[in-house]
């Protein structure tokens, strides 16, 4: 199964709280959180994975 994250945005500025990110089977294993942006504000270095 593809992996599935959860994502917070601590951009103070920004309304977000949580994003689920769902990826496909093809998700290169290099793949960092940095290489994602806030889909609200647009930032990219205010994201934090949520470790349930």
């Amino acid at each position: 199964m593809p992996p599935t994250e959860e994502l917070v945005c601590t951009d103070d500025d920004c309304v977000l709280d949580l994003f689920e990110n769902h990826y496909t089977y093809d998700v290169p294993d290099d793949l960092e959180d940095l290489a994602l942006s806030c889909p609200v504000c647009g930032g990219s270095t205010c994201l934090e994975r949520v470790d349930l």
